[in-house]
């Protein structure tokens, strides 16, 4: 393939952040990325395959749910992708990319080059220094076409860090789905801190950009890992916990000024990154390419997705899918009406909304219609008029469970080493 047909390629993640930007509707100033959303493409109905962080990024970086490429828990907690399974950086390289990462990841706990980056400096994962890393690189590169993963610390707890600017709790906007207290206003000012510092590292990553020879064969891609690190979001299948923010340029590869509300999930975007970089797609992964959508060429929408999850300082184990239409999830335990992962848990937040979200017990069926009731409060799982829906929906969840040999199917799934050993009573197992 000529060198002028292949994107440089620039992705940036940052750690916690949902869809809680400007361009999202958010109350946080967020500039940068509200011109990057202008001008390229913005995704309305991006989702991640679990709300947790390894799993996610895993999926990202795999085109595999958690449960099928080994990564259900967190890196750090020993839970370790296949010996066999492959990263974008190895499909990208065997392209003939240079393939760099820089700051933050957390997919790979001791040995990030297992990940098939031919360059990596993890030295420093804050924001601004990590756009600095990702500046000097962009401009020092040679004609042979990069890869640049760029992975931000930022937005995760804790939210009161010294060194970012905050907003007052008078002034913030409380998202829907959480209430309007003031512990929360305290900590949604405090992480709109860390989305204006993340703004800022996207705008001078743009801005190394645009001084390139290459700028307009540049692919800019921002996303996040799951939903924002507050209750009822991180670490549960709600919407919250599963939208997240894509956003993408490419100046010569597909027109801007664009918002999608085609359903998407993360394991998409290994597919379509190698299609963009005219590379073969391997087979028997999970997700799609969708540049013919970007492209404005004939695409097949995703009808559904699947979502889950496993363990994350508590062994929690759920599935999930989602329609344009439905939520469905399933949990297998009993567990809390509300799990909170426990650095969410103690904080403000989690300690004020701990007595009710705690105090009783989760339905082991759920059924939302986002239509209807998209702060999804009203569970239909057992009523009549839905029990249709209801049933093609767990169907779903059932056939994809074992297509995929889903390890749950087996029976519960030990953690390992850090792990808590699960909830116990009086979260005993649904029979």
């Amino acid at each position: 393939m000529a060198r002028a047909e292949q994107p440089n390629i620039v992705l940036v993640i940052t750690h916690d952040t949902g869809t809680h930007l400007g361009c999202y509707g958010a109350g946080v100033a967020t500039p940068q990325l509200n011109r990057l959303a202008a001008e390229g493409v913005r995704f309305d109905r991006a989702h991640c395959t679990a709300p947790q962080c390894s799993p996610s990024r895993a999926s990202l970086m795999t085109s595999l749910y958690p449960h099928t490429n080994g990564m259900m828990g967190l890196a750090h907690r020993g839970w370790e992708l296949r010996p066999d399974v492959r990263c974008l950086p190895h499909y990208l390289a065997d392209g003939g990319y240079a393939t760099y990462l820089f700051g933050f990841q957390h997919e790979a706990y001791k040995n990030p080059a297992r990940l098939g980056y031919q360059h990596i400096d993890t030295a420093a994962i804050q924001a601004s220094a990590v756009a600095e890393k990702v500046r000097d690189c962009i401009l020092s590169q040679p004609d042979a076409p990069f890869f640049i993963m760029a992975g931000f610390d930022e937005t995760h707890r804790p939210f009161d860090r010294p060194g970012y600017d905050g907003d007052p709790p008078e002034s913030v906007t409380v998202p829907p789905w959480l209430p309007d207290i003031p512990a929360v206003r305290t900590e949604i000012g405090q992480l709109n801190g860390m989305v204006k510092a993340v703004d800022r590292a996207v705008g001078e990553i743009r801005a190394a950009i645009a001084r390139h020879p290459q700028a307009d064969n540049t692919l800019f891609i921002y996303t996040t890992d799951h939903g924002i690190a507050m209750p009822r979001a991180k670490g549960m299948l709600y919407e919250p916990g599963m939208r997240t923010a894509l956003l993408m340029q490419w100046p010569a590869g597909f027109a801007g000024g664009r918002h999608r509300d085609d359903l998407l999930v993360n394991v998409d975007i290994l597919p379509t990154l190698l299609d963009a970089a005219g590379l073969p797609t391997p087979t028997g992964l999970h997700g799609r390419t969708f540049l013919p959508l970007l492209r404005g060429e004939p695409y097949r929408p995703h009808d559904h997705i699947f979502a889950e999850l496993t363990w994350h300082d508590r062994y929690n184990p759920m599935r999930g899918v989602r329609t344009t239409r439905y939520a469905s999830m399933r949990s297998f335990i009993a567990a809390p009406l509300v799990y909170m992962p426990s650095d969410i848990l103690a904080g403000l937040s989690g300690q004020a909304l701990a007595p009710g979200y705690y105090g009783a017990i989760r339905p082991p069926e759920e059924l939302y219609d986002l239509a209807r009731d998209p702060l999804e409060q009203t569970n239909l799982a057992g009523d009549p008029a839905h029990a249709d829906e209801f049933a093609r929906l767990h169907g779903l969840v059932d056939d994809w469970m074992r297509a995929t040999d889903d390890p749950l199917l087996y029976g519960p799934i030990a953690g390992m080493a850090g792990d808590e050993p699960g909830w116990g009573y009086p979260f005993p197992p649904v029979a």
